[in-house]
């Protein structure tokens, strides 16, 4: 009670060591924790955090090192615990919430070894018992790893805690303020390690059982752990205080990887050792506190009076019992003094052979771990000797290398014979250590039970000491009462004084007794000395033999590897070459059809991306070059297929596919750009689709490209699925075809002279009747009328003339044309074969000619009086779109260095600016014939000023109305005329790479009207000579 009250106070300072061994001796000595847990229900906890915190420390103790029936008292007390956790957990005190979590884990402690009863409070057992605990049951194994893990979150949580409060409290290791909450991490730390290891072992023993997959939380579970017990352990061996109290393992930088069986080998069981202790000096107290008899001032006063009374009856006699009484307790004490002694060197004998057992144990990891590379050593040589067999069976169909490989082969055969000779030796040896070694282990378990044996005598010489003291003391009680009844009873002194003879000379003998017990206990002592130290010898020779053999061992291992590196380069130094050329070949063939595929890729990828492009709105494509397009592409996928297979089927020869997917890009670009272009002059919907077949197949392109690039992918691509879009393209191109035409192919060729000769007549007609008018003009009119009529009929004469040149150099580069372009087919053949072309000349010819008549005949009306300016304007601008059609559909064949055309663009930019000067004195001529009159305001009131302005703004209005309605006719008129006009594009596929500001109609029938110009018509006071521009633009387009 002394100890327990000593050891459990409210200072905080940490529990005296030699407190709480004589608490832990005091439970092996009435083996179980009674008196312990009587005393302990009556301190009041609930009062003090760091009573109740320095409680659970001594509870931890106990729990570790005392007897094993202590753990089953523990358990009657577990509410108890319990309730102080919960009390001081709800409570705002530091050593509170540190109380809260010692509760607990002192809990799952009890919990755990109550629920395994082979794990013994302090946690050191063999690898055998925890092999035998695990059982082979999978389920037993990962319920007992998860309740491990529990075990170690409790554990670590405990230091967690304690550090936290140090750094908050900014203590450190020597204040006392810190070392009482310190004090408790040393049996931590000892949980900890031997936790650590068996989690370890149990891990890899899962691994072994279950896939990786199932036991991936269980890995991320151990990895937060290990990296908490690193760092726990880090700190704690930084301290001063822990020091030099015990040994702290260190462990790996890593944790064991659990997915590697062979990593086993590479643990290390972390063992702690705690030093051995300095004794101290201090007097030995009482475990239980034994209540004493009287003082011994008592009989001394007692005697005195009777000697006043009766006299001193032999004082002599008294004397002897007084000096008897002060020997014995003497002895006593003494026999107490070597007690101690004998317990202190028997605790560090203890300690010294647990340190031995720990370096046997550390010698043994060592011994299986040599013993697992070594068989791991053999594994890996019947793998490579395999090798090397299939090597020689492939070497034999070499007829010039078969007679080398042979001697090899036995060459190897025998080392590989001497080898598993040696290897078989190295086992023979292993195994007698092993058996050396179960002998050590054997003698050392006789020697801990021997050790045992005399813990036992020296705790039942310590029990009799004790009774030795209480009967002393009860003889003491005894002969003081023995006093008392001499003052009553003076005549039975002698009796009593015989009485008490007797019992001095049985406690004589009985301490004789003791030292010679005592001798006999000094003498087991060294010949148990005499042991160990043998023992000891005979474990340095065998370390100094496995020594011996491990260097053997390494040195044959080295030389076999060596002869093994030699024979394996020269026999698979070939082989490596082919490998490596036949993958070179692969990568190379790879590697050019993943450059073919990125090269397409970026085409197509470009072609794509110009079907959003607003640059690309001007240039346009007829819908027979779409077709053919299509056609072409839809040729190359079929190609495209058979390389792909071949390809499959060859992985060395790629040429086929890269040929076949090279003319694919490029033509499925071409159909895409093309369709593209096709779109901006079809009607809305058939663009629309035609846009979306165009994009789907960019698409399917482009993912099969993907493909193409990914060895995983290749095998699986399908080229068949781009002749999908393809089709929807080709049938789209189909239905925007024209659905009629005015003649037959074989007629155009004719049609296109007759059509050229009728133009060049229709001018000449045309020049020659403007001097007619002019003439009539002069006769007829004069004065302002007849200047601004010779004006006009000028600048129209100046017109005809230049489109006459026009014509004519139009005829000439059509037939340097015709000449270059045909070949050895006739001229008829060229036209057929050209038959879009054909067509927009034909069309533009006729333009041209009615153009030039119409032109005539509003400047005769203009002339007579009888038309409008505004007529002979319109003409002008529509003859300007004629030639420039005309030049367009030249200029497509034509060759640009050519000097036909050149003179051809001179020409359309004469006809523009001439065009331009007919608007202008068109204009100029109107100014000076129509009279304005000036508005005369005199003689009008506000009211009449105010109604003319009113019927002004009517007026106004219905012109703007009626302008507006206008322009929606127009508009109609166009749309109606270009659906006349059939199909709307270009006069021939080379002209799709040539930009258009303007939709024209090129192969359709020529209408009964030249087609118009898409530009808005513009005011007449807008126009001036700069209008030329425009018909230059439509030209060189």
């Amino acid at each position: 009670a002394i100890s327990i009250s000593k050891a459990i106070n409210s200072q905080e300072a940490p529990v005296k060591e030699k407190h709480a061994r004589r608490i832990i001796l005091g439970t092996h000595h009435e083996k179980g924790a009674f008196t312990f847990w009587s005393y302990a229900i009556g301190l009041p906890l609930p009062s003090s955090s760091i009573l109740s915190w320095k409680f659970c420390h001594v509870l931890h103790k106990v729990l570790r090192d005392g007897h094993p029936n202590v753990l089953h008292d523990c358990q009657r007390y577990r509410s108890n615990i319990r309730e102080i956790g919960d009390l001081w957990g709800h409570l705002h005190d530091r050593y509170g919430q540190l109380v809260n979590v010692y509760t607990k884990l002192l809990l799952t402690k009890i919990s755990f070894h109550l629920k395994h009863p082979q794990f013994p409070a302090s946690l050191e057992v063999t690898d055998e018992v925890l092999e035998k605990a695990a059982g082979t049951d999978v389920n037993n194994i990962f319920q007992l790893t998860v309740e491990m893990f529990d075990y170690m979150d409790c554990e670590l949580r405990l230091s967690e805690s304690v550090f936290r409060q140090l750094n908050t409290a900014i203590a450190v290791s020597q204040m006392s303020s810190g070392q009482c909450r310190l004090a408790p991490l040393i049996q931590v730390i000892q949980d900890c390690s031997h936790l650590y290891h068996y989690t370890v072992k149990l891990m890899f023993k899962l691994h072994s059982c279950l896939p990786a997959d199932t036991l991936q939380g269980h890995r991320d579970r151990f990895h937060e752990q290990f990296h908490s017990l690193r760092n726990f352990f880090r700190r704690a061996s930084d301290m001063l205080y822990f020091k030099r109290l015990i040994q702290i393992p260190r462990l790996p930088e890593g944790p064991p990887n659990f997915l590697r069986a062979s990593a086993l080998a590479e643990h290390i069981k972390p063992v702690v050792v705690i030093p051995e202790e300095a004794p101290e000096d201090e007097e030995p107290e009482n475990l239980i506190e034994i209540s004493t008899g009287p003082p011994a001032g008592e009989p001394a006063v007692v005697a005195d009076l009777f000697d006043q009374t009766f006299g001193p009856p032999n004082g002599s006699l008294k004397d002897d019992r007084d000096l008897q009484i002060e020997n014995l307790k003497r002895e006593v004490e003494l026999l107490r003094a070597e007690l101690e002694k004998i317990k202190l060197e028997a605790q560090r004998y203890i300690s010294q052979l647990k340190g031995q057992v720990n370096s046997l144990e550390a010698e043994l990891e060592e011994q299986r771990k040599q013993k697992q590379k070594a068989l791991v050593d053999n594994e890996q040589l019947r793998h490579e000797l395999a090798q090397l067999r299939a090597l020689q069976l492939e070497s034999s169909r070499n007829q010039g290398l078969r007679e080398e490989a042979e001697r090899k082969a036995s060459a190897t055969e025998a080392r590989y014979s001497k080898l598993k000779e040696k290897h078989s030796e190295l086992i023979n040896t292993h195994a007698e250590l092993l058996r050396k070694n179960a002998d050590t282990a054997k003698q050392l378990t006789v020697t801990q039970q021997s050790q045992e044996e005399v813990a036992r005598v020296k705790e039942q010489l310590a029990f009799q000491m004790e009774q030795v003291k209480r009967e002393s003391e009860m003889k003491l009680e005894e002969q003081s009462d023995q006093l008392e009844k001499l003052k009553r009873e003076l005549e039975a002194k002698t009796g009593e004084l015989a009485h008490a003879q007797e019992a001095l000379s049985r406690t004589e003998q009985s301490g004789s007794e003791l030292s010679s017990r005592l001798d006999t206990l000094s003498a087991e002592k060294d010949a148990l000395s005499g042991a160990m130290r043998q023992r000891e010898a005979d474990l340095l020779a065998a370390q100094s033999l496995v020594r011996e053999k491990e260097a053997a061992l390494s040195q044959e291992q080295l030389r076999g590897s060596q002869e093994r590196g030699e024979l394996q380069g020269r026999l698979a130094e070939k082989e490596s070459q082919e490998q490596g050329l036949r993958q070179r070949l692969l990568d190379e063939q790879f590697a050019m059809l993943r450059g073919a595929a990125a090269e397409a890729q970026g085409i197509l990828q470009d072609a794509v991306s110009k079907l959003d492009d607003p640059l690309h709105l001007r240039f346009t494509s007829s819908p027979d070059y779409l077709v053919s397009r299509a056609q072409a592409a839809l040729d190359t996928v079929s190609a495209l297929e058979k390389g792909h297979a071949q390809y499959l089927t060859s992985l060395a020869d790629a040429s086929s596919l890269v040929a076949a997917l090279t003319r694919f890009s490029h033509l499925a670009a071409d159909t895409i750009i093309n369709g593209g272009a096709t779109s901006h002059l079809a009607p809305t919907d058939p663009a629309d689709r035609l846009v979306d077949a165009c994009r789907e197949c960019g698409a399917r392109a482009l993912e099969l490209l993907g493909q193409l690039q990914d060895r995983q992918a290749l095998p699986r691509a399908q080229p068949g699925l781009v002749r999908t879009p393809l089709q929807g393209i080709l049938q789209l191109g189909e239905e925007l075809k024209p659905k009629s035409l005015d003649v037959r192919q074989e007629e155009l060729g004719a049609m296109v002279d007759k059509e050229m000769a009728a133009t060049s007549a229709a001018i000449e007609d045309a020049v020659r009747r403007i001097e007619d008018m002019m003439n009539q003009a002069r006769h007829e009119s004069s004065g302002v009328k007849l200047e601004v009529n010779e004006r006009i009929l000028n600048s129209c004469t100046e017109l005809m003339k230049a489109i006459r040149l026009l014509v004519m150099t139009s005829t000439s580069l059509q037939k340097e044309i015709v000449d270059s372009g045909r070949g050895a087919a006739t001229q008829q053949e060229f036209y057929a074969k050209n038959s879009r072309w054909t067509e927009g000349l034909i069309s533009a010819s006729k333009a041209v000619g009615w153009g030039a008549t119409q032109l005539v005949e509003s400047a005769d009306k203009v002339v007579l009086h009888k038309g409008k300016y505004e007529e002979l304007i319109v003409c002008s601008h529509e003859i300007a779109a004629s030639t420039a059609q005309l030049v367009a559909a030249s200029k497509v064949k034509a060759n640009k260095h050519s000097p036909h055309l050149s003179r051809l663009q001179e020409c359309s930019r004469t006809v523009n600016e001439r065009a331009a000067n007919v608007v202008a004195s068109t204009k100029s001529g109107q100014e000076q014939i129509e009279d304005r009159d000036t508005m005369d305001f005199s003689g009008m009131s506000l009211i009449k000023l105010k109604k003319q302005e009113m019927e002004i703004q009517v007026r106004v209005l219905e012109l703007e109305k009626t302008l507006e309605v206008e322009r929606m006719r127009l508009g109609e008129l166009r749309k109606q005329h270009y659906v006349l006009a059939g199909v709307m594009g270009t006069p021939s596929e080379e002209e799709t790479n040539q930009p258009s500001a303007a939709p024209r109609s090129g192969a359709s029938k020529k209408p009964p009207l030249a087609q118009k110009p898409t530009v808005a018509p513009r005011q007449d006071h807008q126009l001036d000579r700069k209008d030329g521009v425009y018909s230059a633009q439509l030209m060189n387009y």
